[in-house]
């Protein structure tokens, strides 16, 4: 009977076993289904997910489900926004849930959430993307509970989760990143308490202000929950934000139509520490061995109605008398600090908060600092009223308060300046709304920004704050090479201080040196437009937020490497824009006048200018101008000075200097006093080799002017005449920034530099216009500037040369002949008494002559063609063969 009962025993649990194992397989997809159909049947949304997993193992006796890679997608009004997405979320219920109809409830008593992010969303027009559940269109039934799901749970947790709230109505973005939350206990029953844990990081910020920056929050919360009230009770709960530690009690009570809260929070201890721990600890840094007298306490409630048009009233206060710290690895204390300040709403409407700091104060050594402010509106039409005075070595405050370690404040700091605006006179420039009176001195300050490339250093500057303007009575600085004293007029530092716009302003500005690079942003690029330089590196931006115009004098500005002297014009920087107006200058032995624009708004840098030059030194130009190296590379040959107008446009590189390959524009130049330099130049050398009547040294290019295009990293030279001795050289073509060549000169080259043979035949010719003969030879240049391939055509310029001495030739012959022939009939017809037959044969032996009808007549042509065939063939001997006398031509 024992092993009866042991059998059926054992194979009970096989059996069992095997459907624990292999119930899953079977049910998985029907879970899947389940979930998405009640879930998507109950809200206006869709939920999806990758994968669906089931275990009757992992939690035992219970069923776990696995759902990854979810994604619930918002329908209209923000049609495709996701609302929540999750790398995995688990499920614990009783096994016998997986079994429910689909028009049943399925209860759950424990959920997992890792990696998600929700995006909870308020447009303008007030729609909230998280209100998607569906509209039925009629009476909410008592029993919603026969459909979806049911929260049996036990215990929840969320890890690594990132919620952002964003509402477009008030301008409020509240941001908790790298959450996890965990509680515990049985919401099953109508009361109950819950035991959570939170930690995470906050950011706040409320109408482009932004209150906290990734603030850390820790929280132990025991929360008591009524569910018959709708009622959450705080009973045991301590809070960490930053360093600074609070206690809380009190309740939240979820009402039909509103909430009503009624909490409050304290300091546990009056320890003057808790101030420095509500400052970041980026920046407080570890505040356990600062060392600390007097208190600062902090207390405040929160108590009111929540709905549509009321927050809670509430008031929070923080007080601290006569308190002091010191970190022990800094040389100063901080002391004699004051502290008296109120956050408050008392009618639970928005607009009516309100900042009162009624005194703030504090004395390093011999230096003191006074605040006062009183903040009103503080979430409509702010208004401030304040008052600052003190004078501060802004070294003493490096050596009491942990800098971050790219500053390295200096400098004397002495001000008295009392304001009062509100934000829609600042934000709509309406200024004489505002009042502002006082003045500012700053001595030996140095300052360092992202936007600048290097700090820039105030020997001393002076200004004086009226109602609409600020008047920058001196001001005298450098940063890198730079030296600059400046005067002006400022028109929106409030705008530029609370509103993020730019300091507008005009000024003068004189320099004995002034480096245009000291000004550029250094923007780290990971990525680079293959319009910019090649090289990976720092991209240089005109600063964002200046907008000012200055009228500027200086001895000497440096831009890349030119050095300009006397410099004078006016600069417009506006937008990340620096217009250029009527700027003069020397340079290189000459005068320069520019215009033009540098925009660095866009990922690619642009320029347009137009550059007059006159009288500049060609050979300094050659050496400092890129452009010049590859517009005219012919150039570096020549010595003596040049007029040029410039105009061109195209991309810069991340040092602001021209990328070549992108320039188009338009060159006029003309050449004074010039000579040649045969030696720099290959393609003069080369040119040389070919003509040896030709010494391009001696080529006359006064007053030569020339005109060039260039655009996709071609030059295009328009046609031009060149004289060398009586000689007219006609040069056109092209060529690219790689220096490779495409050219052709032709040369109207007298017949008498063609060598002896040459003259000789034009002598036996006897005809005075011989002397003026030309004959075309073209030289075709290719290759590149170092390397020049020049071909000439002389075997055509000498074959046109044959061809036209023999045809002078022919007609001297016929001309001659026909002059014979009219003497001979004259000489026959006189004389009557000749025979008959004579006369026939004497007449018909000339015209035979002259028609080139008998055989006599045949021979005697070719016999006086025969010398002029001759003598062409001795002239192409002796250009195309070697010759024997140096002024033959090869």
């Amino acid at each position: 009977m024992k092993k009866k009962l042991l059998k059926i025993t054992g194979i009970t649990l096989v059996v069992l076993i095997a459907l624990v194992v292999a119930l899953p397989f079977f049910l998985q997809g029907k879970i899947a289904e389940i979930i998405k159909n009640k879930v998507n049947n109950s809200i206006n949304a869709t939920l999806d997910f990758e994968e669906a997993n089931l275990s009757l193992v992992k939690s035992f006796p219970n069923a776990h489900v696995s759902l990854k890679g979810i994604a619930l997608t918002n329908h209209a009004p923000f049609e495709g926004d996701t609302l929540f997405a999750s790398g995995e979320v688990e499920l614990k219920m009783a096994i016998s849930e997986l079994f429910k109809g689909t028009e049943d409830p399925i209860s759950i008593k424990a959920l997992n959430i890792s990696d998600a992010q929700l995006s909870i969303k308020v447009d303008e027009a007030e729609n909230a993307n998280y209100d998607v559940s569906k509209d039925t269109g009629g009476t909410v039934e008592e029993s919603d509970s026969s459909e979806g799901f049911t929260l049996a749970l036990e215990s929840y947790s969320i890890t690594n989760t990132d919620i952002s709230y964003d509402d477009f109505v008030s301008g409020m973005h509240l941001e908790i990143t790298e959450m996890n939350h965990a509680g515990s206990g049985d919401l099953s029953l109508e009361t109950s308490e819950l035991k959570t844990t939170t930690n995470a990081l906050v950011s706040f910020e409320l109408d482009s202000t932004r209150y906290l920056n990734k603030n850390k929050l820790f929280l132990d919360a025991l929360i008591g929950i009524d569910l018959a009230n709708s009622k959450y009770t705080f009973l045991e709960n301590k809070a960490l934000v930053n360093q600074l530690p609070l206690v809380f009690d009190g309740f939240v009570q979820v009402n039909e139509d509103n909430q009503e809260v009624d909490i409050s929070f304290a300091t546990p201890s009056s320890d003057f520490k808790n101030f420095l721990a509500v400052i970041p600890e980026a920046y407080s840094k570890n505040i356990e061995n600062v060392q600390t007298t007097g208190e600062f306490k902090v207390n405040g409630e929160f108590k009111g109605i929540v709905d549509e048009e009321h927050i809670p009233k509430f008031s929070i206060q923080m007080n601290s008398t006569n308190a002091s710290f010191k970190y022990p690895d800094l040389p100063q204390t901080v002391r004699n600090i004051m502290i008296d300040a109120l956050v408050e709403n008392k009618t639970g409407i928005t607009e009516d908060t309100f900042v009162d700091i009624k005194k703030l104060s504090f004395a390093i050594g011999q230096d003191r600092f006074n605040l006062r402010s009183r903040i009103t509106d503080l979430l409509g039409n702010t208004k401030v009223n304040a008052h600052a005075d003190g004078k501060i070595n802004l070294t003493n405050l490096s050596q009491a308060y942990p800098m971050p370690e790219d500053y390295n404040l200096k400098g004397l700091l002495n001000a008295d300046v009392t304001t009062a605006f509100d934000m829609a006179s600042v934000e709509n420039k309406r200024y004489e709304n505002t009042k502002t009176s006082g003045n500012m001195e700053v001595s030996g300050f140095e300052y360092k920004s992202e936007e600048l490339k290097n700090p820039i250093v105030i020997n001393q500057a002076s200004m004086t704050f009226n109602p609409e303007t600020v008047s920058l009575n001196s001001f005298d600085g450098k940063t890198g090479q730079s030296d600059f004293k400046a005067s002006g007029t400022l028109t929106n530092i409030l705008g530029y201080l609370f509103n993020e716009e730019p300091i507008e302003g005009n000024f003068d500005l004189t320099s004995n040196t002034f480096a245009l690079n000291d000004f550029m942003v250094n923007s780290e690029e990971g990525e680079e437009s293959s319009q910019t330089s090649s090289d990976d590196g720092e991209v240089m931006k005109i600063p964002s937020f200046l907008d000012c115009t200055i009228n500027a004098k200086a001895g000497s500005v440096l831009y890349d490497n030119l050095n300009l002297k006397d410099v004078e014009g006016t600069l417009v920087i506006k937008d990340e824009r620096a217009v250029l107006k009527n700027l003069q200058s020397n340079l290189f032995g000459g005068q320069l006048g520019l215009q033009g624009v540098v925009s660095t708004k866009e990922e690619t840098p642009v320029f347009d200018m137009s550059l007059g030059m006159e009288n500049f030194n060609i050979g300094e130009s050659f050496q400092a101008l890129e452009l010049f190296k590859v517009v005219a590379p012919i150039a570096s040959a020549l010595q003596g000075k040049l007029n040029s107008d410039i105009k061109l446009s195209g991309n810069l590189k991340k040092d602001l200097t021209p990328n070549l390959t992108s320039l188009s524009g338009d060159v006029l130049a003309e050449l004074l006093a010039t000579q040649v330099n045969t030696e720099k130049a290959p393609l003069l050398s080369a040119f040389n080799g070919q003509l040896n009547f030709l010494d391009v040294k001696d080529l006359n290019l006064s007053d030569l002017k020339t005109a060039l295009s260039f655009d996709n990293g071609a030059v295009k030279v328009k046609p031009f005449t060149v004289n060398y001795k009586d000689i007219a050289v006609n040069v056109s073509g092209s060529h690219n920034f790689e220096k490779e060549l495409q050219y052709q000169a032709t040369l109207d080259v007298p017949a008498k530099y063609l060598g002896t043979e040459v003259n000789s035949l034009i002598a036996q010719l006897d005809d005075s216009e011989m002397e003026n003969l030309t004959i075309p030879v073209v030289a075709n240049i290719g290759g590149n500037y170092t390397n020049p391939k020049v071909t000439t055509d002389l075997t055509s310029g000498v074959s046109k040369l044959t061809n036209q001495l023999v045809e002078i030739q022919k007609q001297k012959l016929l001309n001659k002949g026909k002059d014979s022939a009219k003497d001979l009939l004259s000489s026959v017809l006189s004389k009557e008494n000749d025979s008959t037959g004579t006369k026939k044969s004497t007449t018909g032996e000339v015209l035979g002559s002259l028609l080139g009808k008998s055989e006599k007549g045949k021979d005697s042509t070719q016999a006086e063609e025969d010398p002029v065939k001759n003598t062409a063939k001795s002239l192409l001997g002796g250009l195309l063969g070697k010759k024997k006398k140096k002024d033959s031509v090869k």
